[in-house]
């Protein structure tokens, strides 16, 4: 638990990730709950919302400086944790994936931000329509994706899967593995 973390360590932050209608903020804010502590909200739900038009590729590097600064003003308010819904990776991905290519500011925010562990979402949970999703017939490639994206990078990472409150337990559970293995660190 947070009361298990001295004041003065250094808040771990946990990145959730994965494929579109995952769970990702639904988990994310349990977390921060449970660890009472803050999170960060998916920056680039709140810019789509406000942007009045279809977004288009200079968007993405909106979008990643947003959540990055995001994450920098969280990291102040955090205890312990900084559970973060979404990441840089997801936009290399969606970059790709719709436009064919990634930004070179994109890859190196990418290669600059890190985050002590990813908390992968897994497909096994039923697909929930948004107007800011878009491929419902494509989870399992995206999921595949983000877990090659992971390896490649070297990134400590765990897929989540079950229902709502088995996913929380999984979840829970990883991360107070991860803090007693930084604990018993020389």
């Amino acid at each position: 638990m947070i009361n298990s973390i001295k004041d003065s360590a250094p808040i771990l932050k946990i990145a959730i990730t994965g494929p579109e209608s995952t769970g990702k903020s639904t988990l994310t804010r349990a977390l921060a709950q449970h660890y009472q502590t803050v999170w960060v909200e998916e920056y680039a739900r709140q810019y789509l919302d406000r942007l009045g038009r279809p977004y288009v590729a200079s968007d993405l590097l909106t979008i990643a400086h947003g959540q990055i600064l995001n994450e920098q003003k969280s990291h102040e308010k955090a205890r312990g944790f900084l559970f973060c819904d979404t990441e840089p990776i997801v936009l290399k991905i969606w970059s790709q994936h719709k436009y064919g290519h990634v930004a070179d500011e994109i890859l190196e925010i990418c290669r600059t931000t890190s985050y002590h562990h990813y908390l992968l979402m897994d497909i096994d949970l039923p697909w929930e329509y948004d107007p800011q999703r878009e491929h419902p017939h494509e989870r399992e490639f995206f999921f595949t994706w983000f877990e090659r994206e992971l390896l490649a990078s070297g990134a400590s990472y765990s897929i989540i899967s079950g229902k709502e409150n088995e996913r929380l337990k999984t979840a829970i559970s990883v991360i107070d593995s991860l803090l007693t293995s930084l604990k018993h660190r020389p």
